[in-house]
């Protein structure tokens, strides 16, 4: 049938995952603006229980999606940050030193730049980080729009500098977002670690006994105070690359998720967090430290960070361009390294429970993300033309 051969099409095209999460974030935003409202934040806020004899997990819905479904998508970065070490991109150092440092570059320069609209203010200055994660699946979605009217080098570039990225993130939760400090539940949570370690080393075959001491090293984590994603990552970490048959449960476990994670856990947490409330705003509200911090630091602070710590070191010789590549197609890659959205919304909803906060979190997330994605493709497709201009252009007589 066309419709299922036109479905299947979509789902095959490298910008699928982006292009669900724009419609996502659409659909939040007309719901939480419509007479639906009040059903989308009921549900959100809806408690959700799994106890035993009265103990055990009681939270409302957003936070199931925050916490445990999330856990998954950091759970299947934990395998693609694995796999890359272990044999991919990020296997042979010198071909790290260029995105890792453009990485580091886009994640203390927004930072910056969110601190200087917001020091001395108490109740915002803890979203410093906010600005300073990348969005994957968004950017990579991007450039899959641009096609191959950009090197192939490029994506190779911004993968990398993305995956390092999000490896600050984790870092960055690990280190800034953790609650109350419980020791004896961060104790027990050692237990299955050392279970996932030793099956690790013993290259076992099956994942199933992974997965169910992964989801009890979650419980445990969740309990203590830091932040459940990160049992997620450790998980993902313990999952052998080669087993003693010889075979790779990581690839597997990892080709198995990937839709899962993309067009279903990753939609539903952009639907759950990109509700922005329009009532009552004016655009002034964006000028607002919150939101202008957010929004400037991912449109100015990752271009800066991203495309001036390239430009250093390759003017300085310690690293080369992307084969292929141009200035012109560094900056726009600068410009798609400044869509935060998953991760930025994300790292936000850590940062602040107060509603009216991660509003103005939404208004600078969606604002910033949807500059950098109009920036990235306009400067990438000029890039293109100039090249174009320039192979077609005749040399004089």
């Amino acid at each position: 049938m066309p419709l299922l051969r036109s479905i299947d099409r979509f789902f095959k095209h490298e910008a699928s995952g982006g292009i669900l999460l724009m419609l996502a974030a659409l659909a939040a935003l007309i719901v939480a603006n419509s007479a639906l409202s009040g059903a989308y934040e009921g549900a959100l806020g809806s408690y959700l229980a799994i106890t035993l004899n009265g103990s055990g997990l009681e939270k409302p819905l957003i936070l199931w999606i925050n916490d445990g479904l999330m856990a998954v998508f950091f759970f299947l970065i934990g395998l693609e940050l694995k796999r890359e070490l272990l044999e991919g991109k990020l296997k042979n150092p010198a071909d790290v030193i260029l995105p890792g440092m453009a990485a580091v570059g886009g994640m203390v320069v927004p930072a910056l730049v969110f601190a200087w609209f917001n020091w001395g203010n108490a109740a915002t200055i803890g979203g410093w980080a906010i600005p300073a994660a990348t969005d994957i699946a968004f950017a990579l979605g991007i450039l899959a729009l641009v096609g191959k009217r950009a090197p192939v080098s490029l994506k190779v570039f911004l993968l990398t500098l993305a995956i390092l990225d999000d490896l600050g993130a984790i870092l960055i939760i690990a280190l800034f977002y953790t609650a109350e400090l419980k020791i004896d539940y961060l104790l027990m949570s050692l237990v299955p670690l050392v279970l996932l370690v030793w099956l690790n080393m013993k290259g076992t075959h099956r994942v199933a006994p992974a997965l169910l001491l992964g989801a009890i090293m979650w419980f445990f984590v969740l309990k203590s105070g830091v932040h459940a994603t990160l049992a997620g990552v450790l998980t993902a970490f313990c999952i052998p690359l080669k087993d003693k048959y010889g075979k790779s449960p990581l690839h597997a476990l990892e080709d198995g998720i990937s839709p899962y994670v993309l067009y279903l856990i990753v939609p539903i947490f952009a639907f759950a967090n990109a509700g922005v409330v329009l009532k009552g705003m004016a655009l002034s509200d964006l000028a607002a430290p919150l939101p202008l911090g957010i929004a400037l630091g991912l449109i100015v602070g990752k271009q800066v960070g991203v495309f001036g710590i390239t430009f250093l070191m390759v003017k300085s010789g310690l690293a080369r361009l992307p084969n292929g590549a141009n200035w012109l197609h560094i900056y726009g890659i600068a410009c798609l390294a400044g869509i935060g959205f998953t991760m930025s919304l994300f790292i936000g909803s850590l940062s602040f429970s107060d509603a009216s906060l991660m509003n103005d979190v939404r208004i600078g997330v969606l604002a910033g993300s949807l500059v950098s994605a109009v920036l990235g493709y306009g400067v990438l497709m000029l890039a293109h033309q100039r090249q174009a201009k320039l192979a077609n252009a005749v040399p004089a007589q």
